[in-house]
Order: structure tokens, then C-alpha cells, then sequence
């Protein structure tokens, strides 16, 4: 597959850091659902990741990688839709990382803005370590040895996905210029006959020249359309385009996901380290108290003591499951103290079960049979470890490391 035609992959991973509960669902599961049937999805356990903040004990990482992914399975990832994997399974995510990290500025990784941030809420380990430091490396490692063309993130992962479009720039500068490649691109060029040849140079011209985007959309879709010209001329004139070298890492895209901030049981933002979750595949009755017994608005004492439904965490998670209408009748409920709390949390449970009761019976098949699981995962390592072999061959070759 050329490196334009992948452009329609799609890369996403999570960390195996414990159960998945209703705040992953909504902020990253319902997303991919949705975007494997768009896209060619593949989907990773970041084990690897997990070992940068838990490297201390990593005994807990099997178990959180098989309960992540049949959490994946329950909620509705289809792995007859997208491609399901470990990272730890495909050694080339290694290999690049290693790779790339000989042309990253240490000062790009210290500006990432997640790395001092994390340093500062994550104080009860030590987290100075090359590990840690390096991991946007990694990620961009898993990214650019698929050749992924958008990576679905909130805005405050942008930076990341930037950092690996710096990186392939970087390298496609240092490393793409084969010998005598104006030439050979400008002979790609007359492959596509008189009339797009001209298109072509025209668009190139009007990107180079005045930095116009559109132009240059325009010539990557018209270099799409070329049956005659060959995988590797594509991609060469992929970076001939940008006024680059032979495009041999592409860059990917930032995909910005409108991730909706799920409250946890105190009002906080729903996080295992706050101890506020409702898991995916929690036990219905458990889901029935957890939400009986959430805080409510300070204010109301007594049922006939009037509240704000704004300072109230239940009302946060009814303006994800509720309609307009029940929201409505809450604030009026509310306000005027004509419904108590446990009146507004009913409807909510009614929400959380019936959203929760398919997942809990997709996720039956596989407790009942956890060799399905690892089949899935087996048959997508396979899958992915193909794609990134082929990555990191055209890698090894523009470095000069490819020996025979």
C-alpha cells in the first residue's frame, strides 16, 4: 500500500492502567466506534506506555491488557472492522523509537506540554527517567510505522500529534533525498501526461509560492488518481510536492474528537485515581447504589429546601444521558424543590443500565471463551506487524542500515 492510499488509516491507543469505566466510553470508545466504519481503524494496547508511570510493578499490566480489550469488545469495537493489537507484540515500534530518537532535540521533548505537567501530578513516583522523558518518541513511533494518516485526539493531545509531524518532516529532510531525485521526480511527472503534468507543477507552484493549502489537497487528490505512475513515484512526488525529499515517513493528521468530560460520582472529572468510576461492565446492582448514594447539591438538606442543579454532580451526568426534555423537568424539579434527589437520580439509573446492558452481554461470549480474545488479538498483531515490517524496511534503506 503507498503512503497516499494510507492516509486513510486511522491509529489510536489507550494504556492498560486499570478498568475501563463510562468516562472512557464517552471520551474515546463511542468515537472509535464510529470511526470503524469510516476509516481502516487500528487499535493498540499501549502496554509499553503503561510501563512509563508503572514501571515499579508491572506485574498488574497482563491483567489490565486482557480486561481493556474485552472492555473494547463489550462497548461495540468490531474486530471485523478495524485492527485490534499489543504494542509490546510488534517489535518495530521498538526499532523506530530507536531510530528516530537518534535526530530528536532533547528540547523537543522537553517542551511537550504533558511531560512537566505529568511530572508535577504524578509526584508520589520518579518520573525522571529516559523512559519517560522519551515517550512522545514512542508515540510517534506507533504512528508513523503504519504510515497512519489521522490520529483521533482531544486538543489537549495536539501537541503530540505535532511533535510526530515534526519528526517525519525531520527525517524525510535528512533522509529522502535520494540521489538525483529532482530529476527523477520531475520524470514521474510527465508519466501523467501533458495536461496533469501541468496541473500538477501549477498546484505545486501555488502551495510552494503562497503556502495555498487547498492547492496542495488538490494535488495530493490528483496524484491519487494516477494509474500510471508507480508506488514508489507517488510517494516520491508526495514529497517533491511539499518541496521536500521522497516522502518516505508521511504526517499524519490531527483528527480532533469532541471528547465529552464525564463527572464521576463526587463531581470531579470521572478518573480511576479519584475513585469515583462506574466501570463498563460493573455489576448492575453496584451501579444502582453507586448512583443512589452520589452527593448531591449541598443546598438541599430537606427535600422541600430548594437546589441549583448546576452544582449538583448527578445533573452533570444527566446532561449526557438525559433527553432535553428530562433536564428540563429536573431544573424545574429542582429549583422548586418539586422532586427530591432521589427522583432525578432514577431516570439517570434507567440511562446507565440500558446503555450498559449490550455491553454486558457482548462481553459474556468472551469471559465465557478467553481464548477468543486472544485469537482476535493474535490475528491483529499478524496484521499489524506486516504493515510495520514494510514500514521499517523503506526506513532502514533510507538510512543506509539496510545490509545485505
Amino acid at each position: 500500500m503507498s503512503h497516499i492510499e494510507s492516509q486513510n488509516r486511522v491509529l489510536s491507543g489507550m494504556r492498560p492502567t486499570g478498568k475501563l469505566h463510562l468516562g472512557h466510553y464517552h471520551g474515546v470508545l463511542k468515537n472509535w466506534i464510529k470511526l470503524q466504519y469510516e476509516f481502516e481503524c487500528m487499535f493498540f494496547v499501549a502496554d509499553w506506555h503503561a510501563l512509563t508511570t508503572h514501571y515499579e510493578d508491572p506485574s498488574i499490566i497482563e491483567e489490565n491488557v486482557w480486561g481493556m480489550v474485552l472492555d473494547w469488545l463489550a462497548a461495540g469495537v468490531n474486530p471485523g472492522s478495524a485492527t485490534l493489537f499489543v504494542q509490546s507484540k510488534i517489535p518495530e515500534h521498538a526499532e523506530l523509537h530507536l531510530l528516530l530518537s537518534m535526530i530528536t532535540p532533547v528540547g523537543w521533548l522537553e517542551r511537550v506540554p504533558s511531560y512537566k505537567d505529568l511530572q508535577m501530578r504524578i509526584n508520589e513516583k520518579d518520573l525522571a527517567t529516559y523512559g519517560f522523558l522519551g515517550y512522545p518518541v514512542l508515540q510517534s513511533s506507533d504512528i508513523l510505522i503504519y504510515t497512519a494518516g489521522h490520529v483521533p485526539v482531544g486538543a489537549d493531545q495536539a501537541a503530540h500529534v505535532e511533535l510526530t509531524r515534526e519528526l517525519a518532516r525531520r527525517f524525510n529532510h535528512i533522509y529522502g533525498r535520494e540521489p538525483g531525485f529532482e530529476k527523477t521526480a520531475e520524470a514521474a511527472i510527465k508519466k501523467m501526461g501533458r495536461k496533469n503534468a501541468r496541473l500538477f507543477r501549477n498546484l505545486r507552484t501555488e502551495y510552494l509560492e503562497k503556502g495555498n493549502q487547498e492547492a496542495l489537497e488538490t494535488a495530493r487528490a490528483l496524484l491519487r488518481d494516477q494509474p500510471n505512475i508507480s508506488m514508489g513515484d507517488s510517494d516520491r512526488l508526495y514529497g517533491y510536492l511539499e518541496g521536500g525529499g521522497k516522502m518516505i515517513l508521511p504526517e499524519p493528521e490531527t483528527l480532533l474528537t469532541d471528547a465529552a468530560t464525564v463527572p464521576g460520582l463526587d463531581g470531579q472529572k470521572m478518573s480511576k485515581s479519584y475513585g469515583n468510576t462506574i466501570a463498563l461492565r460493573e455489576d448492575p446492582k453496584q451501579v444502582q447504589q453507586k448512583i443512589k448514594t452520589m452527593v448531591t447539591d449541598p443546598a438541599r438538606v430537606r427535600r422541600s429546601d430548594p437546589g441549583n442543579p448546576e452544582k449538583c454532580p448527578v445533573f452533570g451526568l444527566h446532561k449526557i444521558y438525559s433527553d432535553d426534555a428530562t433536564n428540563e423537568w429536573i431544573r424545574e424539579g429542582c429549583t422548586g424543590a418539586g422532586i427530591g434527589c432521589l427522583d432525578c437520580k432514577k431516570p439517570l439509573i434507567e440511562a446507565v443500565l440500558a446503555e450498559q446492558q449490550p455491553m454486558l452481554e457482548r462481553a459474556k461470549q468472551y469471559e465465557e471463551n478467553p481464548d477468543l480474545v486472544k485469537s482476535i488479538i493474535a490475528e491483529g498483531c499478524e496484521n499489524a506487524r506486516t504493515l510495520a515490517r514494510s514500514t521499517l524496511d523503506e526506513v532502514r534503506q533510507a538510512m543506509g542500515m539496510d545490509y545485505r
